[in-house]
This record gives structure tokens, C-alpha cells and sequence, in this order.
């Protein structure tokens, strides 16, 4: 008599099952890769749902040059580890009009050079699929996302017009000038996401880990100095904390969390006891009320 699944075994092969549906249904699918802890698991489970193969489609990274130096790193390693197929992909007129997460606020610059770029690359390489690592537990507006999540040509959202998903049948026949979001994880939690990476022994970003970083307090948030890009204000002045963040983004918009979490272990205990969202460190969320749902239906991912 085999043993029952375990909850992490059950989200494991909802997962697969659903990178298995999609690659199956749709043209041209793209694996949406931001490097952060969930990708690092959507990557995981995709590499499983085709291995001995690797997955059938490429992965799409949208840099907007603000990214951790050491998140670039641990995405060109991966990408050169496992052999796979990466397009980066930058709106370069954003960055030739100087867009920036400083001079700009956080809506304008998340659509000139997150928003803008995404739709760019789907358009450019005619990716008519897009798996990414969003979870409904993570903020309001993601938890009215399907699975297979539907955007109208011009890659809007209308969380009114998705279909529904009963008895987990997905439905992924499109429309004229449709396209789709994908969520393998959408029924994962930030405790799910920690505890299947320490029972895989995943590699992750060590920004996640505590570690004496440079740091200033902007607006209430306690932000890392990744470069000396950011023009630092009256009486601003890096002091060494320790730190560490509970989701990833580009560093001037993204603030970390005092801690003392320096292993896997340990990162585990700490996010168990949580009693916060890990996205109250994403300054992107909160700059206008509903700033997620809006920038969605704009064409975010």
C-alpha cells in the first residue's frame, strides 16, 4: 500500500499537470522568469512536468536594469546550469528617456519599463501563452486571477470576463487577439513556496537570506544600496544592518525586513510565524489605491 500524498505533494502535481495542459493547448508558450523564489519553484516543477526533456519553451526575463546585481547573476548561472533558453528583453526607449524608479513614480515607471516591455516581448516573439509564478494568497486583485487567465487583444484584463474552472477543467481556446496568463502556482502559499524549496533543496537568490547589507530608511521602508545609482537625500547615510527581503523586485522600489535568517531553516521559522503579506515590501502595490488590479488590467502581468 503506497503512502498518501502530502500537501506539497498534491500542489506539486496540480502543477504539473497544469504546465502539461498548457504546453499541450496553446501555440507558443513562454515561461515569465523574474528570478525571485517563485520562479525558482515554477522553474522546478516545469523542468519535472518534461524532464528527461527540457521544457518546451523559453524563458522570458523583462530587465529593467534595476534589478539586484545579485539577482542577475544567480539568473545568468541558472540559465547556463540547466541549458535553457533565455530572451531578455529591455524597452530601451524607457531607458533612453531616462525612466527611473527615483525621478518617477512608481506607477510610471512600472508601466514605462515593466507593463510596456512585457507586452513588447509577447507581441514581438508571438507568445500566445505566459506561465507565471503570481499565488492568490500574495495580494488582492492575483487572487481573482484563474489558472488560465484571460487577456483580451492588447494584453488587458478584465477579471469579469474570465471562464470558469470547474472540476479543474481549463478551457484554453482563444479568441481573436487573445492571449493567456498561466498559473501553475496559483494555489500555493509563501509557506508552501519556502517549505517545497527546503524539501527540494532549491538554490535561491541569497538576498533572501539575512546578511549585513548597506541600508537607509526612506518613507518608512528600509531599503538596500545595490549601486550608487540612487541619489541619496539630506541626511541620508547607508548603515550596515543586517537584513533580508521577503520578495524580490528592483531594488529602490523593493524594501527588506530586519532579520537574523541567515539559512534555509531558518527563513522557514520566520515566514511560518508572519503575520504581515510579503508584499508590503513592493512599493509598486501602494502607490494608488488598487495600483495592483489597475496596472493589471493595463497589461501587467
Amino acid at each position: 500500500m503506497s503512502a498518501p500524498l502530502s500537501h506539497l505533494d498534491m500542489l506539486e502535481a496540480e502543477s504539473i499537470y497544469i504546465f502539461r495542459e498548457a504546453a499541450a493547448q496553446f501555440r507558443k508558450p513562454v515561461l515569465m522568469y523574474s528570478i525571485g523564489k517563485d520562479s525558482t519553484v515554477l522553474l522546478h516543477l516545469a523542468r519535472k512536468a518534461f524532464w528527461p526533456q527540457k521544457p518546451p519553451f523559453p524563458l522570458l526575463h523583462i530587465d529593467t536594469t534595476w534589478k539586484f546585481k545579485d539577482m542577475i547573476a544567480f539568473r545568468d548561472k541558472t540559465v547556463r546550469d540547466f541549458g535553457l533558453d533565455l530572451i531578455v528583453h529591455t524597452n530601451e526607449e524607457g531607458l533612453k528617456k531616462g525612466i527611473n524608479p527615483y525621478d518617477y513614480s512608481p506607477s510610471v515607471y512600472t508601466d514605462v519599463m515593466k507593463t510596456q516591455p512585457l507586452k513588447q516581448a509577447l507581441d514581438k516573439h508571438g507568445f500566445d501563452a505566459a506561465f507565471g509564478g503570481a499565488r492568490r494568497d500574495e495580494e488582492s486583485s492575483r487572487a481573482k486571477e484563474r489558472v488560465f487567465s484571460f487577456r483580451a487583444a492588447g494584453h488587458r484584463w478584465d477579471p469579469r470576463r474570465q471562464r470558469p474552472e470547474m472540476w479543474n477543467l481549463l478551457n484554453g481556446r482563444l479568441g481573436a487577439g487573445e492571449t493567456v496568463r498561466v498559473f501553475p502556482l496559483s494555489n500555493w502559499t509563501e509557506r508552501d513556496v519556502w517549505r517545497y524549496i527546503a524539501r527540494e533543496k532549491l538554490d535561491v537568490v541569497p538576498l533572501y537570506f539575512a546578511a549585513k547589507r548597506p541600508t537607509i530608511v526612506r518613507n518608512g521602508q528600509l531599503l538596500v544600496v545595490d549601486d550608487d545609482r540612487l541619489p541619496l537625500q539630506p541626511g541620508e547615510v547607508p548603515q550596515m544592518k543586517s537584513v533580508r527581503f521577503r520578495t524580490l523586485g528592483c531594488w529602490p522600489l523593493t524594501a527588506a525586513v530586519p532579520s537574523t535568517a541567515a539559512d534555509l531553516d531558518s527563513v522557514v521559522e520566520e515566514t511560518l510565524g508572519a503575520r504581515t503579506s510579503e508584499r508590503q515590501g513592493r512599493l509598486i502595490d501602494h502607490d494608488q489605491t488598487g495600483a495592483m488590479e489597475r496596472k493589471k488590467q493595463e497589461g501587467y502581468f
